[in-house]
């Protein structure tokens, strides 16, 4: 029963590829009906369950390869330089056709006793002569866009040059070509900061923020440079205008409470309503937790101060000198440190609470600590400005 099942089932499967196979023929998606009918044979070429697959496969080849072929005709007749990358691809996928069929020949038809046809053609010289002719256009006209002055000529060079190099790999001076275009096509932006409050930035802050290394924002056309370099010609600035710094003043907060808490201290004999001690079934008396209630007076002392700041980062068409855009940004850091002093038995407390107890008063941080403190969360704002509000031409 169970071997009816799965012969039942192998057929339904075939059944349905077959058919699939089929309507891919109709709609003219040989490339497509082939790779299904390969798929299919690849368990069992020689199945005679298997010969639909093998009469569509010669028949998808056979349309693809005229189809290819009057293509190719009608393109080099043509003439026209920009269908060298059509030409190209043609033959590439009339030698690739015959590739993903040869591991299977020979096919057998059975029911006609012949092997089925698939004229195979040797396309080297013409894959050799096309590449060649595509190389050559793609190296021409990546040239003629290098001497634009359009950065988005530039990019396109760089692409087709990209290209050019993946097809022919070591093709005249393309990778010098490919630097060329890479240079050209950039749009550097010049990143600085400016300082309009009363207070004086730490160096340091400014350095964090300007090094841009620890960003990873650097894409494939934008560069972001905080020192400006000799023979750049910067397209963007990016300002981060500090507007205001506000620091508060150090503050101690205390503040007293009591904690209470049952807990265990060992055993007592248990005692009815009427005082009496109660006993199990062999006439002992019967034991439970003595429970007492303790106390801890807590002093806790919070030491708090904070820091704000607030910026401004410009976005400027160095080309115009205009403002693009601009985007508010402000930062906060509190330090906020907690110790207390306690009277009474310290377990009424939570354990977690116990670190406190360990602590003692500590120093205040200076007000250019507090300002530089404020930098990671300042530069993670930036870097979310630069990241969703690319320069775009």
């Amino acid at each position: 029963m169970k071997k009816i099942t799965l012969l039942f089932l192998s057929l339904l499967i075939v059944s349905c590829g077959v058919k699939q196979t089929q309507s891919m023929l109709s709609n003219g998606d040989y490339d497509g009906a082939i790779n299904r009918a390969l798929e299919g044979l690849r368990t069992n070429k020689n199945s005679k369950g298997n010969q639909d697959y093998v009469y569509l496969l010669e028949e998808a080849f056979a349309k693809a390869k005229q189809r290819d072929l009057e293509s190719l005709n009608l393109l080099i007749k043509e003439n026209n330089p920009s269908n060298y990358e059509r030409i190209f691809n043609l033959y590439t996928q009339l030698h690739n056709r015959q590739e993903r069929i040869k591991p299977l020949l020979p096919l057998q038809l059975l029911k006609e006793g012949r092997n089925a046809i698939f004229p195979m053609d040797d396309y080297s010289d013409e894959l050799i002569s096309s590449k060649n002719n595509l190389s050559g256009f793609l190296y021409a006209n990546a040239k003629k866009l290098l001497a634009s002055k359009n950065k988005m000529d530039f990019r396109q060079a760089f692409d087709d040059l990209a290209y050019l190099d993946k097809l022919n790999p070591g093709y005249k001076d393309v990778r010098a070509l490919m630097d060329e275009a890479q240079f050209k096509g950039t749009d550097f932006v010049h990143v600085y900061t400016k300082n309009e409050t009363n207070m004086v930035i730490p160096a340091r802050l400014q350095d964090d923020l300007l090094d841009f290394s620890t960003y990873g924002i650097n894409d494939k056309w934008t560069v972001y440079h905080n020192n400006k370099q000799k023979n750049i010609t910067y397209d963007f600035g990016m300002i981060v205008n500090f507007r205001q710094i506000n620091i508060s003043p150090e503050q101690v907060k205390e503040k007293q409470f009591i904690k209470e808490k049952q807990i265990k201290d060992g055993f007592k004999t248990l005692l009815d309503n009427n005082g009496n001690v109660v006993k199990d079934s062999l006439g002992n008396p019967i034991k439970v937790d003595n429970m007492k209630t303790i106390t801890v007076s807590i002093y806790e002392f919070t030491q708090f101060k904070s820091c704000q700041v607030t910026a401004k980062v410009d976005y400027i068409d160095f080309r115009t000198n205009q403002l693009i855009d601009a985007f508010p940004v402000t930062s906060e850091f509190i330090f906020d440190y907690i110790y207390a002093n306690y009277n009474g038995d310290k377990r009424a407390c939570e354990e977690n609470y116990y670190q406190y107890f360990d602590r003692r008063a500590v120093p205040f941080p200076s007000n250019e600590q507090m300002v530089y403190d404020t930098g990671e969360d300042l530069k993670a704002k930036l870097k979310g400005i630069i990241t969703n509000n690319k320069f775009r031409r």
